[in-house]
């Protein structure tokens, strides 16, 4: 369901995003249609994305990377993540300022998920004006973090039906959009990494969601100079030379989104190709300087494309980026874990796949340097 879901959003967000950046741009009364386009859409990529998430975890399939994490730089990231929707509600956010280096076992990505997840319930259904307030406090065993609001307030009867799948308590007739996931995701991500979750809530008062994780140590990091000094190397523009993109791509929409994004890059030439097959032969005849892969192709898929491809001395070299709608974590791990050289999912950011490409170009640019 993944992967059909998320194809024709792919077209509808990313031709939206073309004519977002159109030139001549779009009149006022175009703009503000594009935007209401953009919005719905990576909207409902994200109710998308919960509820595969929701049934991942309920079948008992979701695989966490528990580690050392800092929460002092998980409430960096997440301050600057829902610092925009706390403004835009006029609500004042306070985070902790940590004295101390507090480290939690947990997956670093899902702990994020939770506290977003917290956060943005805290501001959506809060007062105008009113205050978030994320505290931390710890002992050598747990480490909790409670954030308090200055809402209405839940009734015994409501608290009890909190943690309930679409279960929105009355709140789908609100403005605000949701879908009652959030909660529910994030008890039993907390609950999946050995922590526990509650609330407390007083009617005209508001409530304060907590969560308790396992506390740990410091993890001891070492890192080379020059490795340091690469990760610190901003991207490498393309230059003025000519190169050859080749996309393999059964669908049309999606060639013709990527076609068009390609059209805004003069010194980009951009083949095509409708099948693994065909593909494998036009890369091999033609020694394109980056390829573009689908994984759900006619024949064999890109999996299997890029074996043979890294197989053949004549294209091993080539970098080939997974272009597919197949976009749940343990298919991107597969898809990097096979080779690819970036993994992007659909619906495309038209600014993360020329990032991407600008990279994959400058790593075939080097690569061709060395062969001279």
């Amino acid at each position: 369901m993944s992967h059909e879901l998320r194809s024709p959003l792919n077209a509808i967000l990313g031709f939206a995003q073309l004519m977002d950046t159109d030139s001549p741009p779009a009149t006022p009364s175009q703009k503000e249609s594009i935007d209401q386009i953009l919005h719905a859409g990576w909207y409902l990529l994200e109710l998308i994305n919960e509820i595969l998430d929701l049934a991942v975890i309920e079948s008992g399939k979701l695989l966490l990377s528990e580690e050392s994490v800092s929460l002092a730089e998980v409430m960096l990231e997440c301050q600057a993540m829902i610092g925009p929707q706390g403004k835009k509600h006029g609500i004042k956010l306070t985070f902790p300022q940590f004295d101390n280096s507090y480290f939690v076992r947990a997956d670093r990505t899902r702990l994020k998920q939770v506290l977003i997840n917290l956060l943005s319930n805290a501001i959506k259904y809060n007062q105008p004006e009113g205050t978030v307030i994320v505290d931390c406090a710890a002992t050598p065993e747990r480490t909790r973090i409670s954030i308090r609001d200055t809402g209405a307030g839940l009734p015994l009867e409501k608290l009890t039906q909190l943690f309930q799948p679409f279960n929105r308590l009355g709140q789908e007739n609100s403005a605000e959009e949701g879908t009652g996931i959030g909660l529910v995701m994030s008890k039993r991500l907390v609950e999946l990494m050995g922590g526990v979750i509650g609330v407390e809530s007083t009617v005209g008062m508001g409530s304060v969601f907590w969560f308790e994780l396992a506390s740990d140590t410091e993890p001891y990091l070492s890192m080379e100079g020059e490795d340091a000094a690469a990760l610190a190397e901003p991207h490498v523009l393309r230059g003025t030379r000519l190169h050859t993109l080749l996309y393999v791509e059964d669908n049309p929409a999606n060639l013709k989104l990527v076609e068009q994004i390609i059209a805004r890059y003069p010194d980009i030439r951009l083949m095509s190709a409708v099948n693994g097959n065909s593909g494998i032969e036009i890369a091999r005849s033609s020694q394109p300087n980056v390829i573009l892969m689908d994984i759900n192709l006619p024949g064999i898929n890109g999996l299997e494309a890029l074996k043979i491809l890294h197989l053949d001395p004549t294209t091993t070299h080539i970098p080939v980026i997974a272009i597919s709608a197949n976009a749940m974590p343990l298919d991107v791990e597969r898809g990097m874990k096979a080779g690819f050289f970036r993994y992007i999912t659909k619906p495309i950011r038209v600014n993360e796949f020329m990032e991407a490409l600008d990279l994959a170009l400058e790593f075939a640019r080097e690569h061709s340097d060395d062969d001279t």
